[in-house]
């Protein structure tokens, strides 16, 4: 391959004979390999590195490198060796902890001894195993890795109180009684749903609202018809419309903001759903109409896949030199979460909605970290090159991994009561509320951003998640939900000492 040609070469410098490639990126014509060493290096090693980039690069494209040193520290390898079992081999490691790895580092990679029942092993292609943990060790971590397994007695533990299959939940329609109605076409209709209730396969149901687009186009039989939409404050609905010769005119004197009711089905068209408006009249919302926002699922009783476990900061501490946290923080509940997904559309209006493949989060306690939440995703779709480059994460460490109704609904569970915290938190918000919703869960908590937050205290070049951590003085496997949710946390907590309290909602 390639890739193994080329660090082949890199690893020919003193500072690079154990350096990894982390990712690629593409700037313009620049490409950047970005690479990870456990060694000291200096100017001429990065050179070195330059000159060899550059015979691995397209025609017409310019090469340029980014050299970092990191030390793996056993507690993250410990966790990429827990999430990569979890996931490839579910079954039997189903009762496996951080307890049961044990995790040594040293000067030219590691060692790591993992502890499993006799019958947990028997189901186990151990040499299979242990040279393909070792293989995804060194893809993501500098240096060797050499493991093995050992068997343990496990006491017979009850499994945790899993949630009962889910009853199948209908999202509840919102309507409102139409007023001030005066006929066009007819239709006389006296309750109107919520346009963006507007879904499924309804049949004989009026929107209403003031019109926010109105257009009139010819068929290829030359036949009128309209493109028309109405917003009634909870979104936009609306469809096609071929009126009546007898109402033509009438439909023709309709403007931007007359308020009108549409009355229609929706229809289904080649695998797609839209609404097709059958009548026109006058009509209008009640007079104050305040939307009402669609009532959430109740919070899960029990979890279903994901169960948190306890969870600390080793380090924990502060930079500041013993500056308290403030009273808001020890007093709050936050949930620090981050998410690896196939792709940036997080807006179903932008085409097909990218998928969640990886949940990361901590919670926050008393100023403290207390829990960790951590799953992957089942993925249907096959993961592109670069999102592989960019994670590490592979198609084969999703398979077995639980369903994202499933994943949501034990994240809406685990982030009750709590503020949401993220760095650039919108963009992952986006797609919680999304694939919440789908389940019925309406993540409306409170949500800071460490981004803007670090943008308000901090005098940097860029206020990147690894910028802001280095500042910190904080190391992290970058690209990786959970390391990026525990190192946001930690950022968190100490712009939040600097700052003697929460920023301004």
């Amino acid at each position: 391959m390639r890739s193994e040609a080329y660090l082949n070469e890199i690893r020919k410098a003193d500072g690079l004979k154990r350096a990894v490639l982390k990712k690629l990126t593409l700037e313009g014509n620049v490409v950047t390999f970005h690479l990870l060493t456990d060694l000291s290096y200096s100017e001429r090693d990065v050179a070195y590195a330059g000159e060899v980039s550059e015979k691995y690069v397209p025609q017409g494209c310019k090469a340029a490198v980014d050299v970092k040193k990191s030390v793996p520290s056993a507690e993250s390898v410990r966790a990429a060796i827990l999430q990569i079992l979890k996931a490839k081999f579910p079954a039997s490691t189903a009762f496996l902890t951080e307890e049961d790895i044990e995790v040594t580092t040293g000067g030219q990679g590691g060692s790591f001894f993992v502890s499993l029942t006799k019958d947990e092993l028997s189901r186990l292609p151990a040499e299979d195993v242990l040279n393909g943990l070792s293989a995804q060790l060194m893809r993501s971590f500098c240096g060797n890795w050499i493991g093995s397994f050992r068997t343990r007695t496990r006491e017979e533990t009850p499994l945790p109180e899993r949630a009962p299959p889910p009853e199948e939940f209908i999202v509840p329609v919102r309507t409102f009684g139409i007023s001030d109605y005066v006929a066009l076409d007819g239709a006389a209709p006296q309750i109107a749903v919520y346009c963006a209730d507007l879904s499924g396969e309804m049949q004989n149901v009026t929107v209403c609202g003031t019109i926010v687009q109105i257009e009139e186009k010819l068929s290829k039989n030359e036949k009128p018809y309209f493109r028309i939409f109405v917003s009634d404050g909870s979104g936009q609905a609306g469809g096609l419309y071929f009126p009546r010769k007898a109402f033509l005119e009438k439909v023709r004197s309709l403007k931007m903001g007359d308020a009108v009711c549409l009355t229609g089905s929706m229809e289904r068209y080649r695998e797609s759903l839209s609404f097709r408006v059958n009548r026109v009249d006058y009509g209008s919302p009640p007079k104050g109409f305040v939307p009402k926002e669609r009532p959430s699922r109740a919070v899960p009783a029990l979890y279903r896949t994901v169960f948190p476990q306890p969870a600390e900061d080793l380090a924990q501490g502060d930079v500041f030199g013993g500056k308290e946290l403030p009273a808001d923080v020890k007093e709050g509940r936050f949930v620090v979460f981050d998410l690896e997904t196939t792709g940036l559309n997080n807006n179903p209006a932008g085409g097909t909605m990218d998928r969640i493949i990886e949940f990361g989060a901590v919670g926050i306690e008393n100023g403290k970290i207390t829990q960790k939440f951590s799953s992957f995703v089942a993925c249907p779709v096959k993961l592109s090159k670069e999102i592989t480059d960019i994670t590490g994460i592979e198609d084969d460490m999703l398979l077995g991994a639980p369903e994202i109704g499933d994943v949501i609904a034990d994240f809406y569970k685990f982030c009750d009561g709590a503020v949401l915290v993220g760095h650039n938190v919108q963009f992952d918000c986006r797609f919680v509320r999304y694939y919440g919703e789908k389940e019925g869960y309406y993540f409306r908590q409170r949500q800071l951003d460490t981004l803007s937050f670090a943008q308000e205290l901090l005098s940097l070049k860029n206020y990147k998640l690894n910028t802001v951590a280095d500042h910190f003085g904080f190391t992290f496997r970058h690209h990786r939900a959970f390391d990026d949710a525990f190192v946001t946390a930690k950022i968190f907590l100490e712009l939040a000492r600097m700052k003697g309290g929460l920023p301004k909602f």
